[in-house]
């Protein structure tokens, strides 16, 4: 059966992996600041930009059976460096924005038979990382919202949360800048690789498919190892 599916960024990244792996099983619509690399894929795009827009309802369908907020940041600086502005810099971008793009969908979503929502953490909500303060607070509570939502929601919906370690994005350009950088990155990792965008993509396909209809309320670590293993 092909699903409507709704992805909040997917121009580049992860959100871009994910659309090429499901346009063409399913109705993909993408909402993005930017419609760059979608040229050649079968998906309608909705100008938006999460911080100042409100969707437009008019260009999505009726029914959405699947969700994905793709939007994040990467702000690693010691905390001293940290004013509580950029918290809630990352406070909006990780989490209000998305809980204002799920309260405008909800009419769509309760249509569905069972929708699939699917969040983005970071591996640093479960260990604790140095100069991670802001973005694990922000990526916490997506963890804790999206676990009170999926038990207020269930049946109806399915919502889980993909916890990645460094993945290679243009997010994470900073970090992986050059092949030594890279390198001892890829060091830090039991698996001793960062993650690539298609590794992301193939669990969040997994979340959204019918073949995780027994799955609600999850964290998923996809992250190398980094998050269970010390091997070093």
């Amino acid at each position: 059966m092909r699903k409507n599916i709704l992805l909040i960024g997917g121009s580049h990244g992860i959100g871009f992996e994910i659309a090429l792996k499901l346009y063409n099983k399913h109705n993909i619509f993408i909402a993005s600041r930017t419609s760059e690399n979608l040229g050649n894929l079968e998906v309608t795009h909705i100008p938006y930009d999460a911080s100042t827009d409100e969707i437009d309802a008019s260009k999505l369908p009726e029914q959405l059976d699947g969700f994905v907020y793709c939007p994040g940041s990467i702000n690693l600086k010691p905390f001293k460096m940290l004013s509580p502005e950029a918290f809630q810099e990352d406070m909006q971008i990780n989490f209000m924005f998305l809980i204002k793009i799920i309260h405008s969908i909800l009419p769509q979503l309760k249509k569905s038979d069972q929708a699939s929502l699917v969040f983005f953490s970071t591996v640093a909500v479960k260990v604790g990382m140095p100069f991670h303060t802001s973005v694990a607070a922000a990526k916490g509570a997506i963890e804790g919202f999206a676990k009170a939502l999926a038990a207020e929601y269930a049946p109806k919906f399915r919502v889980n949360v993909i916890a990645p370690s460094l993945t290679d994005t243009p997010l994470a350009k900073r970090l992986l800048g050059n092949e030594k950088k890279k390198e001892k990155m890829d060091e830090r990792h039991p698996l001793k690789r960062v993650g690539e965008a298609e590794d992301i993509a193939n669990i969040a396909n997994f979340l959204l498919s019918d073949d995780s209809s027994w799955i609600t309320g999850q964290v998923l670590g996809v992250d190398g190892g980094m998050s269970t293993l010390n091997v070093n």
